[in-house]
């Protein structure tokens, strides 16, 4: 069995628990220190060079399958009468031992299978071929199981046909493990001081640590022995207090690495979510951007490159910015619609160039969706993270100008920028700068073109980005006109863009642009021309519509008289045009037609609002009364009429009580007041009452009007008021 392997064979065997590519397994030998364990290492002596590892450095499912391999499929064994519990977290060196145990176990299905013997003869048959090296065992199982026994080979074969495997481990410090006196001293304090000691500030000494703890617990220490005796004992010496620290700092590794390096644990141990992209059905449904500064230098410095990615098909486009800031993003959005449509949501961090109000602005005009990642997550967009990884990692090193991924990197790079220093070399011949931006862009273009999009993706299931969009069905928004997303991309005037147009135009950075076509006194949204400064235009604040062109005459070179004279001509005719219909109708107007129609109105709205009576009491003083008297003098008493005066008296009173004749009187309408109706149904009830007969119809209507709100006011009205309330 060969126990000596190169990482690219680790890599090929494809073991649980290890990566699958040479890098990785490289990265993992790294961590763990591999290189550094003594007689587990050493050089490959094949050509080519490189590290050998032995298999004993592989993790114990690993090496078990690793085994598994070399001696064969075992025999099937009975099946376990039911299935095992799960029993507690086994350390290493115990899990070892159970795996040891279990290859054996293996072998010795093996043999009773090959040779067709009794299960007892091909037991003792495996003990012997053990005890002679015969199984072709890995050295790691001969040193957990020096010697091996009949007994020892059924006990464990009855333990693994009950489903307890957990029983083959062998952990013999497992009695007295977290029993120490740093571990239990002070009921845990002393334990959880030092963790704390250590998170505050990973960089202590053991003797550094120690001598804070006398500080704080003073030189004894209380214990609990067994039987739940208190004691006090002195403070360990600096070796005990340095084996804990070593102890702790592995079995606490995931918890101090959370405390005391946050990055480091998010990327190692905290757990990830479920595939973000699970739920995304179509192109432009959602993109991610981000920006980093790029790992290679330019002849004018260093440059940042804005990446965009489309979730969906893992489509990639970039723009190298000189300065991070908000025309950058609005730039890079131009290049990816114009070449993938609208997108309908854009995530983002909180970057300043990403929640400035010109990249607000624009998200807003352009109807696209934002959302914002928490602070502090890079994880929330880790697809764009990942994206710009993998440019600044196979396109960076390609590069004149190249410095370098990490910390690691740049001491190298300094190294040799000092070395150039002491032979004369400038920083350009030393890293070999060459590049301009616009050639940075050029490389930036072409790698995301031909190289990346073209590529097999693990998240497309080996797809390319290229093929997903090509086979996306559905259909995209596009934008007709490239002018009017350039004109909204335009830089607006100063930090804001708002404007009020004045008497003489609009101000921007202390010049005036004439805008003839805007009434002053009109707040609007200025947007520079790109191509050219004596040129801006103007639309309204709230509804984004353009309003017209503002021009500087300094800027452009035109005399400003002409200017100015044409703007006031073209501003008479605009007010001239808006006015014209006004000016007509106003003629038309006469002063008293205004004051007769207005208060004819409120006359007519008056007159049919009725108050109603409110009970009063009769207020008199003897001084009203008085003013009264005088008010109404008492009329002296009437001369008595003579009798023929008297006799034409008495014949008009006669004529007046007498009934008129039908053909005389004429009712002209009848007037049908609320008032009129309630006293109706008041008659009706009142004859009902009475027993009195009634008209069908009659009893109808009042049978609908009892039922309707009109009577209902008037009864309450009527109730408290009397006959007041009918007038």
């Amino acid at each position: 069995m060969k126990v000596w392997l190169t990482a690219a064979e680790i890599a090929h065997l494809g073991l649980p628990g290890l990566p699958g590519t040479k890098r990785n397994v490289n990265a993992l030998a790294a961590a763990q220190g591999w290189a550094r364990r003594p007689g587990l290492s050493r050089p490959r002596r094949q050509a080519g060079g490189g590290v050998e590892y032995h298999v004993d450095l592989l993790p114990a499912p690993a090496r078990q399958a690793y085994v598994g391999r070399l001696i064969g499929d075992p025999a099937p064994a009975a099946a376990p009468a039911e299935p095992e519990p799960a029993g507690p977290v086994l350390r290493a060196d115990a899990a070892e031992a159970r795996d040891a145990r279990l290859a054996i176990l293996a072998a010795a299905e093996r043999i009773c299978a090959e040779t067709g013997l009794p299960r007892r003869h091909a037991d003792l048959r495996c003990v012997a071929d053990y005890g002679a090296g015969r199984l072709g065992l890995p050295d790691w199982v001969r040193a957990q199981v020096p010697r091996l026994t009949l007994r020892s080979l059924q006990r464990w074969r009855a333990a693994r046909t009950a489903g307890a495997t957990a029983r083959l481990a062998v952990d013999r410090g497992a009695a007295r493990r977290g029993t120490g006196v740093l571990a239990t001293a002070e009921d845990g304090a002393v334990r959880v001081a030092m963790l704390a000691l250590i998170a505050r500030q990973p960089h202590l000494s053991a003797d550094h640590v120690r001598t804070l703890l006398l500080e704080r617990f003073g030189e004894t220490l209380a214990v609990t022995r067994s039987g739940g005796r208190r004691l006090r004992v002195p403070m360990p010496p600096v070796r005990t207090v340095q084996a804990a620290l070593a102890a702790w700092r592995s079995a606490e590794k995931v918890a101090l690495t959370a405390l005391t390096n946050p990055d480091a644990f998010k990327s190692r141990y905290r757990a990830s979510g479920a595939n973000a992209a699970a739920g995304l059905t179509r192109l432009n449904e959602l993109w991610q951007i981000d920006a980093s500064p790029m790992d290679a230098l330019c002849v004018d410095g260093r440059h940042s490159v804005y990446v965009a990615i489309d979730v969906y098909s893992r489509r990639l486009v970039l723009y190298v910015a000189r300065t991070p800031r908000a025309e950058a993003v609005g730039l890079l959005l131009r290049k990816a619609i114009l070449a993938w449509g609208v997108p309908e949501r854009v995530k983002t961090d909180n970057g300043s160039d990403f929640t400035a109000k010109a990249s607000e602005r624009l998200f807003a005009h352009l109807g696209i969706e934002r959302a914002l990642s928490p602070a502090f997550t890079p994880e929330a967009k880790a697809f764009v993270e990942r994206a710009i990884g993998t440019f600044q990692r196979d396109l960076g090193p390609l590069l004149p100008g190249f410095i370098g991924h990490s910390v690691a990197d740049r001491k190298v790079i300094e190294a040799r920028r000092a070395f150039a220093a002491r032979l004369g070399q400038s920083d350009a011949d030393a890293f070999c700068v060459s590049l301009t931006g616009p050639e940075l862009q050029g490389y930036c273009d072409l790698w995301a073109e031909k190289r990346y999009q073209h590529r097999p993706h693990a998240g497309l299931g080996g797809a390319t980005p290229y093929a997903v969009a090509a086979a996306a069905a559905g259909r995209l928004r596009r934008i007709a006109d490239a002018r009017a997303l350039d004109m909204l991309l335009a830089p607006v005037a100063g930090r804001d863009g708002r404007r009020v147009v004045g008497k003489q135009g609009v101000l921007v950075e202390g010049s005036h642009y004439l805008a003839p076509a805007v009434l002053a006194g009109t707040e609007v949204l200025v947007r520079m021309d790109p191509a050219d400064l004596g040129r801006a235009y103007l639309f309204a604040v709230a509804g984004g519509q353009f309003l017209g062109e503002a021009t500087c005459p300094e800027i452009l070179g035109v005399d400003p008289v002409a200017a100015t004279a044409h703007a006031k001509a073209a501003q008479k005719a605009l007010i001239d045009g808006a006015t014209a219909a006004i000016r007509r109708e106003a003629r038309k107007i006469r002063p008293r037609d205004m004051a007769d129609a207005v208060l004819g109105r409120a006359a007519r709205s008056r007159d049919n609002l009725v108050a109603f009576p409110r009970p009063a009491d009769g207020h008199a003083t003897p001084a009203l009364d008085a003013a009264a008297e005088a008010a109404n003098p008492v009329p002296p008493p009437a001369r008595p009429l003579d009798p023929a005066a008297h006799a034409l008296q008495a014949e008009i009173e006669a004529d007046l009580a007498g009934p008129a004749p039908a053909a005389a009187v004429r009712r002209l309408r009848v007037v049908d007041t609320p008032q009129a109706r309630f006293r109706r149904a008041l008659e009706l009830r009142a004859r009902i009452d009475r027993g009195e007969p009634v008209a069908t119809a009659d009893a109808l209507w009042l049978g609908g009007y009892e039922a309707g709100p009109e009577h209902r006011a008037f009864r309450d009205l009527y109730e408290d008021f009397g006959e007041a309330a009918l007038r």
